[in-house]
């Protein structure tokens, strides 16, 4: 079967984030009230002002200006994972009202990558899909049904999160210590959200890439001088 593919779509944003953000900061400073100080806020001073936001940390700012991503091809897997993230919203396609009969899944490359693993897998897989398949056949209500399906099973989500969470998600998944899955869609997220704010994530993604150092102690990942020169590479 052919690998399901992780789509990450930005659907909605705050219109205008950086400059939203960039109204906080001056608001945060400033005796004028925030329609004054938008208009006297131009491009240039913007994104000065969202880029300084970001280095001092003055996360507060960042709450301002939201983004709702549609995410498809993704496993059950890294759903459980995501929903740790508590500062945002979700949705996700129900296993109760939706019938998975046929269901599509995600096959990690590790078992994609030996023939004998993957061939196990798939046959779990099929063996899977029959007993869903055989239980609401039998009358059994799609809720209960659920509980046979595997990890592996292709969802659908719904995501929003504010700027400052995101810059936190971007840091912890991005990491190539972050399982594949998750740390794809997260990459993906970033590409989405640069295109509409560039400013707000010019920094973004692993921490050791917007802090210099890894945080992970003997657990890290020994990428670091190959993740900065990365960096260095993409800015230049």
């Amino acid at each position: 079967m052919k690998r399901v593919s992780i789509k990450v779509k930005l659907l909605d944003y705050t219109p205008e984030p950086e400059r939203v953000v960039a109204m906080a900061a001056r608001l945060c400073y400033s005796a004028s009230g925030a329609e004054e100080l938008a208009e006297r806020l131009d491009e240039a001073a913007v994104r000065k002002m969202v880029r300084k936001m970001v280095k001092i940390g003055h996360g507060s700012t960042l709450e301002h200006a939201s983004f709702t991503f549609g995410v498809e091809g993704v496993s059950r897997v890294l759903t459980h994972q995501l929903v740790r993230h508590r500062i945002a919203s979700y949705d996700q396609q129900s296993q109760r009202y939706v019938a998975a009969h046929g269901f599509r899944y995600i096959t990690p490359p590790s078992i994609a990558a030996q023939p004998e693993a993957k061939a196990r897998y798939d046959k779990l897989i099929a063996d899977i899909r029959a007993a869903y398949d055989e239980l609401t056949a039998l009358g059994i209500p799609k809720e209960d049904a659920r509980y046979v399906l595997a990890n592996a099973t292709e969802t659908k989500i719904l995501v929003t999160m504010n700027a400052r969470s995101l810059l936190h998600f971007f840091n912890l998944r991005c990491c190539l210590r972050a399982q594949w899955e998750i740390r794809e869609m997260a990459n993906l997220m970033l590409a989405e959200v640069k295109k509409v704010a560039p400013a707000l994530f010019f920094n973004a993604g692993a921490s050791c890439v917007n802090t210099g150092r890894c945080p992970e102690g003997e657990m890290t990942c020994g990428h670091l001088a190959e993740m900065l020169r990365l960096r260095e590479k993409e800015e230049a």
